[in-house]
């Protein structure tokens, strides 16, 4: 499947509105933008659009944003496909995104991929038959210091082992919340040899 199309017109809903609660949000959203630079709010909308319509972009939100900000579709259809942040098909409720760039493969990614098809029985761009993980290769994700690492939904987790990324996986099937960040026992970025103290 080519995630950068929109998903074909069987899998799109006709129709999309957003909550009232996201009205709300989005008047607050055109008020940080002056007059005249209203499509400026297009990515905080479409974001918006996403995380209500369970983790992906159908053309029906596109389209209602397109008429919130007087813009043409074919312009939220160009940022929509250009920006990967944005999911043109349906995910699982755990989207897991996996950094297989250079860093992240010197220091192991390629065992964090094995682990994840295994566990979850699927391969990059699938869904699990109940719908609660979907599996993506990505590039660089930025946390570069802290390779390998995966990005859940909005979290990232970070010096990934096989043992920890088995729990993750195992954590989330259970419903609980896996512990976020670095998966070591350091803060943040700091080296991973050196204890600061605080």
């Amino acid at each position: 499947m080519s995630t950068r199309r929109p998903a074909p017109d069987n899998l799109q809903p006709e129709k999309f509105a957003f909550t009232k609660e996201n009205a709300k949000a989005i008047n607050n959203i055109l008020l940080k933008y002056p007059e005249g630079r209203k499509a400026s709010a297009l990515l905080p909308l479409l974001d918006l659009a996403q995380r209500q319509h369970d983790n992906w972009l159908p053309k029906a939100a596109m389209s209602e944003v397109a008429k919130i900000l007087s813009l043409p579709m074919i312009k939220v259809l160009e940022v929509a496909t250009f920006y990967t942040m944005y999911n043109l098909y349906p995910v699982g409720k755990n989207l897991l995104q996996i950094c297989t760039t250079t860093p992240c493969w010197l220091r192991g990614s390629e065992d964090i991929v094995s682990i994840c098809k295994d566990k979850l029985g699927i391969n990059f761009g699938a869904t699990t038959k109940d719908n609660r993980f979907t599996l993506l290769e990505v590039e660089c994700l930025g946390a570069c210091s802290n390779a390998p690492m995966i990005q859940i939904n909005d979290d990232f987790y970070e010096d990934l082992t096989k043992e920890s990324m088995k729990k993750i996986i195992e954590d989330l099937k259970n419903g609980k919340q896996p512990k976020i960040g670095p998966q070591s026992d350091r803060k943040g970025a700091e080296p991973i040899n050196i204890k600061v103290q605080v």
